[in-house]
Parts: C-alpha cells; structure tokens; sequence
C-alpha cells in the first residue's frame, strides 16, 4: 500500500548558466530543460500515487546572474542546481554563494538536494571533497558509466550511459556518501545519500541536438580543435539514459 505523498512537490531549479541560443529558443533556460526531463521521466514513471501534471511545484532561481536571490528552506522540498560553463571550484563571489548555501541545505534543512554535472562538482564542494581540473582531460557526448552496486539499485539497470560535458571532476567521495559509478576519466560519476541527495556528473538532460550545438560552439571558439570535435561528434547520437536517470530522480524525491 503506497503512504499518501504530501504533493505537489516543490521544487527549486538553481539554473548556473544560460543555454546557447537553440536550446534557449526552445526551452528559454535550463529551468526548462529539466522540467521537461522530469515530465518525461514521470510520465514514464507511471506510478499510482504520483501524477506528474499536478506532482509539481516548479519555481527557477537564475542564481548566476541573480546571485542574491535564492529559494527560502522553509517553502521548498528540493532543490536541482544545473550545469555551467563556468568552473565550479572558482572563488567567483556568486559560486561561493551557492556552495555556502548548498552546504546550509544539506546540514541544517531535511530539503533535498539534485546535482547535475557543475551542480554535482558544488555538491562535492559544499560537502568539503576535492574539485578541480581533471588530468585527464574532457569528457563530452555519450559515454559509458559503470555503476556501483548501489548505483545499479538506484538507476534499476545494470549500466548506463550518459551524454557528458566536463573537464572539471569531484576528486573523492565525501565521508557518509555512496558511490553511484565511474567512468575510465571520471572516478566519482554520482554521489547518493538516501533522502538527501543525488548526483550525477553526465547531463541527463541533455540530446542529440543541445550536445550538438554545444559541440559546434566550442568547436567554432576554439575549445576542441578539429581532432577533439570529430572524436567527440561521434558519440552524439548514441543512445543514452537520460530517462532512466530522470526516474530515478523522481524515485529520489518520492522516497518516504
């Protein structure tokens, strides 16, 4: 018998960047990215206590360029902070804000709390594990992640890949926290505490088409040069587990 759930649920999107012009047309922010990712994941979900028209309460924080304005504890049940450009270990005044408020979340409040690539690097900070570059360079596009024994319990599959688009890591797992899975450049690919948080370094959200764009742009500034890009341009259209990690999101958020 499911416990009635106290919905809708209400839900803080932290977004960290703005999209490229396409993804922005469409979705106008990441806020809107990850509404339609967690629709996605709640219609396939399909679970009886749980509608995904009326199971939310989505409010967006434009935490980047509004740095003095986040969500109160008090009138929240979660928050999703989501990825950036930007590097997630800088001492930039408006990213040592979200740190210190992601740590206020996670030791003073019962909020949870969704990380999602740069959002899962501030996770990590905000929890005291080493960030920073990683040696080993990118990761971009559709990548294999193995998952741990707890990661395979948490997504319900025995493996999954991601899109990804980093070169910025979570050095170590911070002490209380259980591994979800890694890749061959990324040891720390998720981050889980029951009823407290989820992480994930790969973009769920992202497609074919936003990875495309971003790929074509950092390819035309001269981020990747022309071996990097077609190395990376031949992953975008793979298949990926973007659902997948949005139900397991939700089973996150739903879990009593």
């Amino acid at each position: 018998m499911n416990l009635k759930l106290p919905l809708p649920l209400r839900l803080a999107i932290l977004e960290c960047d703005t999209p490229l012009p396409e993804t922005k047309k469409k979705f106008q922010g990441y806020g809107g990215v990850f509404e339609f990712l967690l629709t996605s994941g709640g219609k396939a979900l399909d679970r009886a206590d749980f509608d995904v028209n009326t199971g939310f309460e989505i409010s967006r924080w434009q935490v980047e360029l509004e740095p003095d304005k986040y969500p109160d504890p008090e009138n929240i049940d979660a928050i999703l902070i989501t990825g950036s450009r930007h590097d997630s270990f800088a001492d930039t005044p408006w990213i040592n804000t979200l740190v210190e408020y992601t740590a206020k979340i996670l030791t003073e409040t019962s909020v949870r709390v969704i990380g999602v690539c740069f959002g899962h690097q501030i996770v990590g900070r905000a929890l005291k594990a080493g960030v920073g570059r990683n040696p080993d360079g990118w990761e971009a596009a559709v990548n294999d992640v193995q998952l741990s024994e707890k990661g395979k319990q948490v997504f319900g599959v025995d493996s999954i890949s991601l899109h990804q688009m980093h070169r910025d890591i979570v050095f170590n797992y911070p002490e209380g926290v259980e591994a979800l899975g890694s890749s061959p450049v990324c040891e720390v690919q998720g981050m889980y505490v029951a009823k407290k948080l989820i992480t994930v370094q790969g973009h769920p959200e992202f497609n074919q088409e936003i990875m495309t764009e971003i790929l074509e742009t950092r390819h035309a500034t001269g981020i990747f040069d022309d071996a990097a890009f077609e190395e990376h341009f031949k992953k975008v259209a793979l298949p990926h587990d973007g659902l997948v990690v949005s139900q397991a999101f939700l089973r996150f958020l739903l879990e009593r």
